[in-house]
């Protein structure tokens, strides 16, 4: 159902950045990755006053910044939104954060979250090691169709070992289609991620499973297996994935702080759970949009981030690869279409070629479909505000 932006006066229309007292902290996300993940403790929340600016600071991180007049959006619609959420029009959401032509033209912080907050993005974080893969890659790490029992150690110990699993590629990881019997949208499946975190030995965990399908013949949303791609990726170059990310990735980019969820064994994992600035969670779609460069530097491969735009399978009615979300989202002058991470609570960075556009929002509405809205903003209200 449509949801409606409240209006508000002309006065405030012409008010650009507002400093107002918060609304009260958020509950619980859903959405496309609407499962527990494990459930991590909350954000530690610093009960800042709610934020709203169409005239974001230049704080010297890198954003370049504008406004939604300058960058062709209807400003006063922009700040409408901001405004709805702040009132309690959409309960959850965290943070928007707003990109056009590669500057932020605007930004919103709610629920007594505030823009220097490290936000727990969870399965958001997969498509950032997508990204990383996509370096890997490119250095010559591995290919994307090598089988994974090539690249991990003492393989064939595993339980279960059939022709199958020897047979699961780096590609089937990243389309969700191992084969495995891993899937974290039914309690019962044996690679469900909630009863992997109650091991001590997360990958060990996932390559015990028995196959169920072939490789590549099913869909079947499974954490556990980004989280053997990320381990992959760190054995692979010899450095701890958060290390990896921070040279070839994060570093590039100029993002300087990141929390990341770690295994029993205190390495850093890539299936989720990773913690950036709603700002720094932001670059990762423009890094995407400029087709991996980043102020003219090359960071992901263009061809990496050309595949994954691509449509390779279905999850949840939604089309998805290489650990990227993909749907067409209706506007006057007909539908647009949108690639976009994902995760728990209303994490979502949405980016839209077409219109030159990046929409990053956070949430903390875990486990509820609340944690949809974002889509509900997008789709009845921001892309209207698109000139």
């Amino acid at each position: 159902m449509r949801r409606h932006i409240p209006r508000t006066s002309d006065a405030a229309l012409l008010v650009l950045c507002l400093l107002l007292e918060s609304c009260g902290g958020g509950g619980g996300g859903g959405g496309i990755d609407s499962h527990g993940g494990g459930a991590p403790k909350p954000d530690a929340n610093p009960g800042l006053p709610a934020a709203v600016s169409v005239a974001p600071v230049n704080t010297g991180d890198g954003w370049a910044v504008s406004t939604p007049t300058a960058e062709n959006f209807d400003s006063a619609a922009v700040l409408k939104i901001l405004q709805s959420i702040r009132d309690g029009s959409f309960p959850g959401v965290d943070a928007m954060v707003v990109v056009r032509h590669g500057r932020l033209v605007a930004e919103g912080y709610f629920n007594g979250y505030g823009p220097e907050t490290l936000h727990d993005l969870r399965s958001t974080g997969k498509s950032f090691t997508s990204a990383m893969a996509g370096i890997a890659i490119q250095q010559g790490l591995f290919q994307v169709d090598d089988p994974i029992a090539s690249l991990i150690p003492q393989f064939e110990s595993h339980a279960n070992m059939d022709t199958r699993k020897r047979a699961i590629t780096i590609r089937n990881l990243l389309d969700m289609r191992s084969g495995l019997e891993c899937n974290d949208w039914v309690s019962a499946s044996r690679g469900n991620e909630e009863k992997m975190y109650d091991t001590r030995d997360w990958v060990g965990f996932i390559l015990d499973l028995p196959m169920i399908t072939d490789p590549g013949a099913h869909a079947s949303y499974c954490t556990g297996g980004v989280i053997v791609l990320g381990q992959i990726i760190a054995w692979r170059s010899g450095m701890t994935l958060d290390a990896y990310a921070a040279a070839y990735l994060f570093g590039p980019v100029g993002i300087q702080q990141s929390i990341w969820r770690r295994a029993p064994d205190g390495s850093a994992t890539g299936g989720g759970g990773l913690k950036l600035r709603p700002r720094d969670a932001a670059r990762l779609g423009q890094l995407y949009l400029n087709g991996g460069t980043w102020n003219g530097a090359q960071v992901v491969p263009a061809d990496w981030v050309a595949r994954s735009r691509e449509i390779v399978t279905t999850l949840a009615n939604d089309g998805y690869g290489l650990l990227w979300w993909k749907r067409s989202f209706y506007r006057a002058g007909g539908n647009v279409d949108s690639f976009f991470t994902s995760g728990n609570g209303g994490n979502f960075i949405f980016v839209f070629p077409a219109l030159d556009m990046v929409a990053m929002f956070t949430g903390s509405n875990y486990d509820s479909p609340r944690g949809d809205q974002p889509f509900d903003i997008v789709a009845f209200s921001l892309l209207d505000a698109v000139r």
